[in-house]
């Protein structure tokens, strides 16, 4: 499932050879042998963040990763940072997480950003205006909101008697 491979050849024509399945590397003694390695390397870890972030939890609780000296430690985390691609920062937050939940979990964030404060409806009013108006410049369209909310008590102008002038151009 994990395994290190090694080309031959250049890189386009490269055809990659199994060496070590990473799961059978059961101390740290055979972590360190395989930090210091001297042939090239490369990686063929699953390429989802779901799938690193439970191979990196597998190899914490494989090796007792809480219960090793700070050296073992230190190998464990290069190991960690070389085969997953994360940085130490990384490996340190994950591990982190483990040590205060005992698991890793993944939280994706959906980032929805700022959220709309006028509506389609708004910029529909501001087109009508617009035109009724013969295109008026910024502060203009600005003050016949205001007026249109206070003078005329047209409450669907409520948002937009607000709305600063530079805004304006933003939702045109």
């Amino acid at each position: 499932m994990y395994e290190s491979e090694a080309g031959s050849g250049s890189v386009h024509d490269r055809e990659m050879q199994t060496l070590m399945n990473l799961d059978n590397l059961t101390s740290i003694d055979q972590l360190a042998e395989f930090l210091s390695g001297t042939q090239t390397v490369a990686f063929s870890v699953l390429s989802s963040p779901a799938a690193r972030y439970e191979w990196v939890q597998k190899t914490l609780i494989r090796f007792r990763y809480l219960t090793l000296s700070r050296a073992h430690q230190g190998v464990v985390i290069r190991v960690l940072m070389k085969v997953s691609g994360y940085s130490r920062q990384q490996i340190t937050r994950l591990i982190a997480q483990y040590r205060k939940t005992g698991a890793l979990k993944r939280r994706q964030r959906t980032v929805t950003g700022f959220t709309q404060k006028y509506t389609p409806a708004d910029i529909g009013l501001l087109a009508a205006m617009d035109e009724r108006h013969d295109t008026p410049c910024g502060p203009a369209v600005k003050k016949l909101c205001e007026r249109a909310l206070l003078v005329f008590g047209q409450t669907e102008y409520e948002r937009l008697a607000s709305i600063s002038v530079s805004h304006l151009y933003n939702l045109g």
